[in-house]
C-alpha cells in the first residue's frame, strides 16, 4: 500500500478570524452536501515543497468539515526522480525529449504506484507529474480524477508535453493556478483555476513574538541590528539563487552592514537540490555576511516564519514561477517583497501592493537599495500587500473553491468513509 501521511484534523472554525463569517459559512454549507465523500490527494513527496505545505493544511480542514480525505505519497527510485525533475523543468519550458529508458522507467514506476493504491475513493486529486500516468493504469470508471498542476506550464518543451498531454487527457477535470498557464490542446470544459494560498494558522504563519523571532534569527548566525535581505526557496536554478547573490553584492557595496540569508529545504523528488546547494556552498565560501541554511533542523518552518517576519527585505528572484507561496507569506507578515515578474507571483503583489516587481538584475539592486533606505515607504507598501492576501489567498478561499470542484465532480449521496481514514 501507498504511505498515508499522517495529518489529524485541523478544526475550521477559527479560520473566521481571518476571512469572516460569511466566507466560513459559505464553506460549511457546499461541505454539508459533501461529508462522507472520500477523497485522495497524491504526491511525490510529504515535507520539502509548496504542494506538501498546501496539503499538510488542506487535508485536516476537509476532514473537519466531513469529508473523508487521505493524503498518499508514491514510491519510487532515484532514476524515477531524476526522469520526474527532467519532465518537471520541461513543462516549465527546459528542452526535453524523454528517450526511450526515461519513459519506461517513468510508467513501470507510475504503474507499480497504481498497483499498490487499493482504497477506494470517489475523487482523486494528483499533483505534478510525478504521478500523472497513475491514472492510465487504473480502468475503474467509478472514480473521478483530477490533475492538479502546480507549475508554469504556459511554454512546456513539445517533446516532453507530446509524451505526457495523453495522460492528462484521461483526467475528468485538470486545475492550474493561472489562466496562462494551461498548456496548448486541452478540453477546454475540464479545465479549471484555483489559485494556491497560506494558511494563517500554521507554524510557518502565525504570528510569533517580535523577541521570539529575535532569538531565531540570531541562533543562525545573523546580527539581528543589522539590515537583512532573506530568499526562501529550494535550491533550484529555476530560483535562480546565484542571481540573489550577485544582487546582494551589488547591494553591498552600497550599503556594507546588510547580510543575506538564503534558506532552502530540500525534497525527496528533487535530486538536482544538493548540486544546486554545493554551487552556493562554494559561490559564498568564505563570506560571513551570506548565511545558507538548509532545512533548519529542530525549527524549521517557525524559524522561516521568524526571518520572513524580522528581514527588512524579501527577495523571489525565480525566473519562472508557478505561485511562489514564500511571496505570501511574506506579505502577510508585514514584509516588503522585491520579486521577478513571473508567473503565479503578479497574482499575489503588484508595484505598490506588498513591494515592487522587476524586470531586470539593475532593478533587483535598485529596489533592494531604496526599501532598504526607505523602511517606511516598505512598511507602508507591505500594509497593503497584507491586506490582499487576507482577501485572495488565505486557506479558507482556496477550500472553498476545492470544495466547489468536488461538488461538480461526484454525485452527492451517503458514502463509506475511507478504510484507511483515522
Amino acid at each position: 500500500m501507498l504511505q498515508i501521511v499522517d495529518v489529524g484534523v485541523q478544526p475550521f472554525g477559527p479560520y473566521e478570524e481571518f476571512v469572516g463569517e460569511e466566507v466560513v459559512q459559505q464553506v460549511r454549507d457546499i461541505a454539508r452536501d459533501l461529508r462522507g465523500v472520500r477523497v485522495l490527494h497524491l504526491n511525490a513527496t510529504p515535507y520539502g515543497g509548496g504542494v506538501s505545505e498546501l496539503l499538510r493544511s488542506l487535508v485536516p480542514v476537509l476532514r473537519d468539515l466531513g469529508l473523508a480525505a487521505d493524503w498518499k505519497v508514491i514510491v519510487g527510485d532515484t532514476p524515477f526522480f531524476q526522469v520526474t525533475k527532467k519532465m518537471h523543468n520541461a513543462l516549465q519550458g527546459a528542452d526535453y525529449d524523454p528517450p526511450r529508458e526515461d519513459r519506461e522507467s517513468y510508467l513501470a514506476q507510475n504503474q507499480h504506484n497504481a498497483s499498490l493504491l487499493k482504497a477506494e475513493y470517489d475523487v482523486i486529486v494528483v499533483h505534478d507529474p510525478q504521478p500523472l500516468a497513475i491514472r492510465h493504469f487504473r480502468q475503474e470508471d467509478h472514480t473521478r480524477w483530477v490533475w492538479r498542476c502546480h507549475i508554469d506550464t504556459s511554454e512546456p518543451s513539445a517533446p516532453a508535453w507530446e509524451f505526457l498531454r495523453p495522460f492528462v487527457d484521461g483526467y475528468d477535470a485538470m486545475v492550474f493556478t493561472m489562466e496562462e498557464f494551461v498548456p496548448p490542446g486541452l478540453d477546454r470544459r475540464k479545465v479549471h483555476v484555483i489559485p494556491p494560498a497560506i494558511d494563517p494558522l500554521s507554524p510557518k504563519n502565525m504570528e510569533l513574538p517580535s523577541r521570539l523571532c529575535r532569538s531565531i534569527v540570531s541562533w543562525t548566525g545573523v546580527e539581528p541590528d543589522r539590515p537583512l535581505i532573506t530568499q526562501v526557496s529550494r535550491f533550484d536554478p529555476w530560483k535562480d539563487p546565484v542571481g540573489v547573490i550577485a544582487a546582494y553584492r551589488r547591494v553591498r557595496k552600497e550599503m556594507p552592514e546588510v547580510q543575506l540569508a538564503l534558506l532552502g529545504g530540500m525534497a525527496l523528488d528533487d535530486p538536482e537540490g544538493w548540486d544546486m546547494h554545493g554551487r552556493i556552498t562554494e559561490e559564498t565560501k568564505g563570506d560571513l555576511d551570506i548565511h545558507v541554511r538548509t532545512n533548519l533542523t529542530g525549527i524549521g518552518d517557525t524559524a522561516v516564519n521568524a526571518f520572513q517576519s524580522r528581514s527588512d527585505v524579501v527577495m523571489q528572484k525565480s525566473i519562472r514561477e508557478g505561485f511562489g507561496l514564500v511571496v505570501a507569506e511574506t506579505l502577510w507578515k508585514g514584509t516588503p517583497v522585491v520579486a521577478h515578474r513571473a508567473g503565479g507571483i503578479t497574482l499575489q503583489m503588484a508595484d505598490g501592493d506588498g513591494g515592487y516587481l522587476a524586470d531586470s538584475d539593475d532593478e533587483f539592486v535598485e529596489k533592494l537599495l531604496y526599501l532598504l533606505e526607505h523602511p517606511q515607504v516598505g512598511q507602508d507598501l507591505s500594509s497593503r500587500g497584507r491586506e490582499r492576501i487576507r482577501k485572495r489567498f488565505l486557506l479558507p478561499r482556496m477550500v472553498l473553491d476545492e470544495l466547489r470542484l468536488l461538488r461538480s465532480l461526484v454525485r452527492v449521496g451517503k458514502q463509506v468513509p475511507s478504510e484507511e481514514q483515522p
